[in-house]
């Protein structure tokens, strides 16, 4: 079981937490849980460390701020003990979580969970700060911002759980955001590779990573909401969303949905450099400077060549990664030999994503006549075998959204909404 940042935020939330643990280890499970910092700590932590020092060592600034998944998992500890289980917390180093010497941005390599299964088998409630690690030095890590689902998956396998219950501020994975579309629909199963991709084109109900170690690991995980009523039903009996393999999705489940979701991502930036020489090598120049400095560059089109051998080169990048993409570029522009560069910041990228894609014809064509329709114009389109993803005007992101969500018969009807 794994509890979210919302889900820990005080001592009443963390009371409610312990209820929800306890109730599960009345019902006969083995139980592991996994906690986050509360609301808002790490930030305040991450904060310290740069008043301290802003050219901070990393491994000084792992030290601060796991501080703050020590605190809910002793705090967690001790109020399970309040209410008669039996419970321990197991810090990074404890248990221990075995990862590569990659301070802030570490990645779990082994976890030793002989001492932790002993544990459990006896009848304790095992408490582990998400988010932290030990190198091969013994020195603290930390996992990345997010890093707690990743420390839940990764514990889920270590200890062979029949499954991953992650409790977040949101009752399931939809069909897309019910805040842009009301009619949107709590899926009840899911692929790996769909949450995958729905996580890593805006959807921000999991962690990328925390996904694609299930899927490595083939961990089932259910995203439940930890706001629940004390009546309520145990989590195996509450109908969260199950992120399962694909074969687990076997007739009538296969067949359901050509689209399972859609997902829209603000966080892009186009670029376009003009009259670049058509020749051998030019893309490489253009883009071995970005990958250098680490700039993930995600849909590229490449015009058709003019007739002066010259061609318009467009692709996407990281809202964040725009003025330094520039600046790369124009360091580069004698060796590229390009004309121009224009860029647009206000766009956004729409996703429509399902394995069901691969059975079914049609998919792009249904989606590009669903914009055009509404008067939506594509700048760029980009696909994988169970994605495809078009770029617009950020303004018409919403309208886009919800055109898409009804042409692909997801919308609910009002007797099952």
């Amino acid at each position: 079981m794994k509890f979210g940042g919302t889900s820990m935020a005080g001592t009443e939330r963390i009371r409610r937490v312990a209820n929800i643990v306890r109730r599960q280890q009345a019902a006969g499970h083995e139980v592991a849980v996994v906690v986050s910092a509360m609301a808002g700590e790490t930030d305040r932590l991450v904060n310290f460390c740069r008043e301290a020092n802003a050219l901070y060592d990393p491994a000084e600034y792992d030290v601060v701020v796991a501080s703050g998944e020590q605190v809910t998992a002793g705090l967690l500890a001790l109020t399970l003990q309040a209410m008669g289980c039996k419970a321990r917390s197991w810090l990074g180093w404890q248990l221990p979580v075995r990862t590569d010497d990659a301070h802030a941005k570490a990645r779990i390599e082994q976890i030793d969970s002989a001492a932790v299964l002993a544990s459990m088998a006896a009848g304790e409630v095992a408490v582990i700060p998400g988010f932290q690690g030990l190198t091969p030095d013994r020195r603290l890590t930390t996992l990345g911002r997010g890093g707690s689902d990743t420390s839940a998956v990764a514990v889920a396998a270590a200890i062979h759980a029949d499954r991953c219950d992650i409790y977040t501020d949101v009752d399931g994975v939809y069909t897309t955001d019910p805040r842009i579309v009301a009619k949107a629909r709590k899926l009840h199963k899911i692929t790996y590779e769909e949450m995958l991709e729905l996580a890593s084109v805006g959807s921000k109900v999991l962690q990328t990573r925390s996904v694609s170690l299930a899927m490595k690991e083939r961990v089932r995980v259910q995203v439940l909401s930890s706001f629940i009523d004390d009546g309520a039903p145990p989590a195996d009996a509450l109908p969260g969303t199950l992120i399962v393999a694909e074969d687990e999705l076997e007739g009538a489940d296969m067949e359901r949905q050509m689209i399972t979701g859609i997902a829209a991502d603000k966080n892009e930036a186009k670029v376009i450099l003009t009259r670049v020489p058509d020749r051998p090598g030019a893309v490489a120049h253009i883009f071995g400077p970005l990958a250098a400095a680490n700039i993930n560059v995600d849909m590229i089109i490449q015009n058709v060549g003019r007739e002066r051998g010259e061609t318009d080169v467009t692709f996407t990048v990281p809202h964040a990664d725009l003025a330094r993409t520039q600046a790369l570029l124009e360091g580069q522009k004698e060796a590229i030999g390009f004309n121009r560069i224009i860029s647009d910041g206000k766009v956004a990228k729409i996703s429509v994503v399902g394995v069901g894609m691969r059975s079914h014809a049609g998919v792009a064509a249904a989606m590009f006549k669903a914009l055009a329709d509404r008067g939506i114009n594509i700048q760029a389109i980009s696909t994988s075998e169970i994605k495809v993803s078009v770029l617009i005007d950020e303004d018409e992101t919403e309208l886009a959204v919800r055109v898409l969500h009804t042409a692909y018969g997801l919308d609910a009807h009002d007797e099952a909404a």
